[in-house]
């Protein structure tokens, strides 16, 4: 396993921290560049998924774009770098302070999700004197086939405007004059690993544009958004996504009109098995029917677990041999405080250095400092 080769670094490193694989990043990002302009894809790396800045300043320099979800994700790509062009802002509630940040950034589109936030950045705009460049963000009822917590493209989600809404969009758009609308945009979950469900996006895709273009509506962009899954289960076998399959996918299907360009927001995809949550053994505990390995990480540095029951590889990477099984739990004051239930390892004791895999993605972005925890600092391969 790859952190073994460094065991001796990591060992002096006070835990628990995040660890990165500068080299398994870039060889991430290798793969997508080639694999997206075969078609002449363009990509923008979703910020929610890891803002840390050195990571951001490495994919801004394999040129892709910016997917935010807040205005101080907006600032944050500016700030590392990023073409304001190049910078895409959708979220279901933006507020008139964050669409204000857009504008003054001349940030390349605002993906809207209703139709009263079209209306507002119309007024806004007018306000300002500018002209707001918007996507509709279209919920096209397509099941991703993920957990119910990460779909966002289902009817009974608050993302997106709703088909039956199409009309009402149009005598909108036609009596916002500060408005220029260019594309529609897609984003129906997260960690979807069945690629099917892009082709039956794709071909929603196409009867959507297609009704667009009866009414004489028709679009320079067309954005799919993002939600590539990763295997959490085997990140040394499958530690880069088939990138080819799935844009090779999605080109099968897609109906695109000359002149249009294609755009996806890849966030998880990028970044999740780069990062890994290096944690130590406080110690151990045996209860009536099991035993407790109690680390000094918690759902505070790692909370997708406790959030969604979400499945993280645990490696001891202290001790080898005959296989226990342990309950691998943090120090928090909460029973959901859990990484993983009746894992496998070899046997383990306290000191005992454990890694907790796939953690780029939503690791690092969502801690926090429940019980007035520090938060865990971030270490890179190319730095230690």
């Amino acid at each position: 396993m790859f952190i073994q080769e460094i065991y001796k670094k990591l060992s002096k490193i006070k835990t628990p921290f995040y660890y990165y694989d500068v080299d398994l990043l870039k060889r991430t990002l290798e793969s997508l560049s080639k694999e997206s302009s075969k078609f002449g894809y363009h990509v923008h790396y979703a910020l929610k998924a890891n803002a840390n800045s050195k990571i951001l300043g490495l994919i801004k320099d394999f040129g892709f774009g910016a997917d935010c979800v807040s205005g101080n994700e907006v600032v944050k790509a500016i700030t590392c770098g990023f073409s304001p062009e190049k910078v895409y802002f959708a979220g279901v509630g933006k507020t008139d302070h964050e669409i204000m940040l857009g504008l003054n950034h001349r940030i390349g589109c605002f993906n809207c999700e209703s139709l009263q936030e079209i209306e507002v950045v119309n007024e806004l705009a007018q306000k300002h004197n500018q002209i707001a460049t918007i996507a509709l963000r279209i919920n096209p009822n397509v099941d991703a086939h993920t957990h119910e917590f990460i779909t966002t493209g289902l009817d009974e989600n608050k993302f997106g405007i709703y088909q039956w809404d199409f009309e009402n969009v149009l005598q909108i758009i036609q009596r916002s004059k500060n408005i220029d609308l260019v594309g529609i945009h897609f984003h129906i979950g997260s960690q979807i690993t069945d690629l099917s469900v892009y082709q039956n996006l794709a071909n929603k895709v196409n009867e959507i544009q297609a009704w667009f273009n009866k009414r004489k509506v028709f679009f320079k962009t067309i954005n799919l958004g993002g939600g590539l899954g990763v295997n959490y289960h085997q990140p040394d076998v499958f530690a880069l996504p088939d990138f080819a399959k799935f844009f090779g996918m999605v080109n099968e299907v897609l109906q695109v009109q000359s002149g249009q360009s294609v755009h996806f927001e890849l966030g998880r995809a990028l970044v999740a098995q780069c990062g890994t949550l290096i944690t130590k053994v406080l110690y151990i505990k045996k209860g009536a029917t099991k035993s407790f390995a109690i680390v000094d990480a918690g759902m505070s540095d790692l909370i997708r677990p406790a959030l969604y029951g979400a499945f993280h590889k645990i490696e001891n990477l202290s001790s080898n041999g005959q296989h226990y099984k342990y309950d691998v739990v943090g120090p928090i004051c909460e029973s959901s405080d859990a990484f993983g239930k009746e894992v496998q390892l070899p046997l383990t004791q306290r000191g005992d250095l454990v890694a907790i895999r796939t953690a780029g993605a939503y690791g690092q972005v969502l801690a926090s400092q429940y019980n007035l925890r520090t938060l865990a600092k971030a270490f890179y391969s190319d730095e230690i």
